[in-house]
């Protein structure tokens, strides 16, 4: 019998669309049973398609695709409608697509499937519209929830969770490539060493993964005698999982295999068009998510690796003081920016705390950033004092900026740094700084205080320039906070407002009654990072989950004392005294500015605010005095202490001229000579004590205005005292 009678027989029509062309030939059968007159004809593309239903013509270019990408068969069930839209018949059509400059050729036959009599399961029927739905539901969520796994584990996760319409895998394995063998990145729905057999595999094994990874192609097995005919050396490996279909599809990613997905079911699947199609598409979704996964994993653990090679370890035994540090990257990129942090043994038995913000968050801007610790680490080495060393590592960054960058000024570079040479004996506190945010210090009674110190511009701009030393004496109890502007400015705050966030956190920290100092200062700084970004890790740890607008490194060197450690009741019980020095040069009477601030951070929570007033006022005129009569600097020296409510602020401003003041009678037009009258009428007690070097010049005040001290007598022997206008 020939081909064409039994196709009659089977009442099987041939026909070939040439998609190019835009024309289909049919022979009579299948033009009957697409409505048309039973004799062959060929007619148009839109002729035909005006047979099918909408809803099904829309399928047949997916399921074309998914044939030419497996080299298999195109079949697809089709609904054939009449000129009214009322459904004729069912028909099955079976083609073998070709592509040809973009453009699809069928051939193939098409067949009528017979009606589901009354009672028989229709769960295998042709597709339905609702299928159809679901389906694409399906894959909108499983396209979501890959692209929401930042790790590999996170994808397995999904991949294992994803509820397929209609059938589901009860065992799931992804296969990645390790040279010329298999390794297996995970799998779910088997036990923990199940995949031990399948690690290590050769590509050149007879196994249904090994051979997906070899030919890029998709491999159904719908049941255990297609396994064991088609792979009967490695089908043993397999038996004992007792499914009933298996399906292997290709991980593809930007045209390159990287692996291979084994799908399990414990009930027979037919792997339909439509079943094969939603495999296919889960499949390259998880060789996406897979990839993407891998980079994120690489860039991370670089990102780590940097961090930590850049980034050094405290020194945690320092003598009666306890040292913290953070550094917390930028959420995008490398992960990997200017900031750092480094702690410098020094030749003295000093140590050195560095803190520094390179420009910019690239790759550049990490390797600036090594290139000056290294540096700033050989000048700390050789004993130079804490400006030399800055002036030095300034003129290497704009060696860097004029060798490097030449021709591209934007692409120079500078970086702000502050230097503190720590003395640990003593708690002096030697600060160099390089257009950097000034350090705050917190007091043993909880005030929290910037102390302003002088400086220069930052590192890389001017090679000649100079980096004046301001000295802090660090008290026991105190703790110092250094930090780069990510954390201050983060958010959308300024320097002020930044500030004010930070010392709600600096001032409410507590330590734990049975805390030790270093545990109470690795919690203080968890702390500040989550003021800024939620809750926070150590810099070795890796990065946050959050994306940040700025890295951040901070710094916390804590003295004990004998109010470290203590909880708010202890502190009070123990009344400890709050102090600040604070010097004025000669050359910067702008700094007077900044003493006046001091006064009033120091009396923040003073009960009176006029004897706040008061007490800013007369530090003004005592501070500009030694500036106006002497030749040396001001030295001043201001404690609270006592309790709430009766405390005392005792002020010294010394200076190193051993001339005296002595009262004067200004006219009323007189722009000066009112200092001694303003001490007398403000201030609780008042004097001046000679000193070998000098003298000091002093005034008391008193919570409690109703017990006040009888006014000293100052001395009367020396020039004329004059009073300036308060600089600005």
């Amino acid at each position: 019998m020939r081909t064409k009678e039994l196709l009659a027989v089977l009442a099987t029509g041939l026909w070939r669309w040439d998609n190019a062309s835009g024309r289909v030939t049919l022979d009579a059968e299948a033009a009957r049973l697409l409505g048309l007159p039973a004799a062959p004809v060929e007619v148009t593309e839109a002729a035909v398609r005006s047979r099918f239903h909408p809803v099904d013509f829309a399928e047949i270019n997916g399921v074309v695709q998914l044939a030419v990408s497996e080299g298999t068969l195109a079949e697809a069930r089709l609904r054939i409608v009449d000129e009214r839209g009322e459904v004729l018949r069912t028909v099955r059509s079976r083609s073998r697509p070709r592509i040809v400059d973009g453009d699809f050729e069928l051939v193939g036959t098409l067949q009528e499937v017979p009606e589901p009599q009354p009672g028989t399961s229709a769960a295998r029927t042709p597709v339905t519209g609702d299928w159809r739905r679901s389906r694409e539901a399906f894959l909108l969520d499983a396209g979501r929830a890959l692209a929401e796994a930042r790790s590999t584990a996170e994808v397995l996760r999904v991949a294992a969770g994803l509820s397929m319409p209609g059938f589901m895998p009860d065992a799931l394995a992804v296969f990645g490539i390790q040279g010329d063998r298999l390794s297996v990145i995970g799998h779910h729905g088997q036990l923990p060493d199940d995949e031990l057999p399948f690690s290590e595999m050769m590509l050149e094994t007879d196994y249904p993964a090994a051979e997906v990874v070899r030919t890029g192609r998709a491999i159904y097995l719908p049941t255990p005698e297609d396994y064991q005919r088609r792979y009967p050396i490695t089908w043993p490996l397999a038996a004992p999982f007792d499914h009933r279909s298996w399906a292997y599809l290709p991980l593809v990613n930007a045209g390159r295999t990287i692996g291979a997905w084994k799908a399990g079911f414990a009930q027979p699947v037919a792997f339909t068009p439509d079943e094969r199609s939603v495999l296919t598409t889960v499949a390259r979704m998880l060789a996406q998510a897979l990839a993407r996964a891998g980079v994120q994993e690489s860039q991370h653990e670089l990102a780590v690796g940097l961090q930590r090679s850049m980034m050094p370890t405290v020194q945690p035994d320092i003598p009666g003081m306890a040292v913290a540090a953070r550094y917390v990257p930028t959420g995008g990129g490398l992960e990997v920016g200017g900031d750092w942090y480094d702690m410098i043994p020094l030749p003295s038995g000093r140590i050195a705390l560095v803190i520094g913000d390179v420009q910019g968050h690239d790759v550049r801007a990490a390797g600036l950033m090594g290139q000056l610790r290294i540096a700033l680490r050989a000048y700390a080495s050789e004993g130079h004092h804490p400006d030399a060393v800055l002036s030095r590592a300034s003129r290497f960054l704009a060696g860097i900026n004029e060798t490097e960058f030449r021709g591209h000024g934007e692409d120079q570079r500078f970086a702000t740094c502050l230097y503190v040479e720590v003395d640990p004996a003593t708690g002096l506190l030697d600060v160099a700084r390089a257009g950097h945010p000034d350090p705050a210090i917190r007091m043993a009674d909880g005030t929290v205080m910037l102390r302003p110190t002088s400086g220069g511009l930052p590192l890389g701009i001017d090679p000649d320039g100079d980096y004046p030393t301001t000295r802090i004496v660090l008290e026991p109890g105190e703790t110092m906070l250094v930090c780069t502007d990510g954390l201050i400015e983060t958010g959308g705050h300024d320097l002020e407002t930044g500030w004010g966030r930070l010392r709600d956190v600096f001032e409410g920290h507590r330590a734990g009654t049975d805390e030790g100092v270093a545990a109470s200062l690795e919690r203080l700084a968890d702390g500040l990072v989550q003021a800024v970004h939620g809750p926070s890790s150590h810099h070795t740890t890796g990065p946050l989950v959050d994306r940040r607008e700025d890295d951040i490194a901070l710094l916390l060197l804590s003295r004990e004392g004998a109010s470290c450690g203590l909880d708010a009741g202890d502190r009070l019980a123990q009344r400890p005294g709050r102090r600040t020095v604070f010097s004025v040069a000669q050359a910067e009477p702008e700094r007077i500015a900044a003493a006046r601030r001091q006064m009033r951070d120091v009396l923040h929570d003073w009960r009176d605010p006029d004897q706040v007033d008061s007490a800013v006022l007369l530090v003004s005129e005592i501070v500009t005095n030694v500036l106006m009569h002497t030749d040396g600097d001001a030295l001043l020296v201001a404690e609270v202490s006592g309790e709430h409510g009766t405390r005392r602020l005792r002020v010294d401003v010394a200076d190193g001229s051993d001339e005296l003041p002595h009262r004067r009678r200004p006219g009323e037009l007189a722009s000066s000579g009112r200092g001694l009258v303003l001490m007398e009428l403000l201030a609780g007690a008042w004097g001046v004590d000679p000193r070998g070097d000098g003298k000091s010049t002093w005034f008391e005040l008193y919570e409690d205005a109703g017990t006040l001290a009888e006014p000293s007598d100052p001395v009367s022997s020396g020039p004329e005292e004059s009073v300036a206008e308060p600089a600005a």
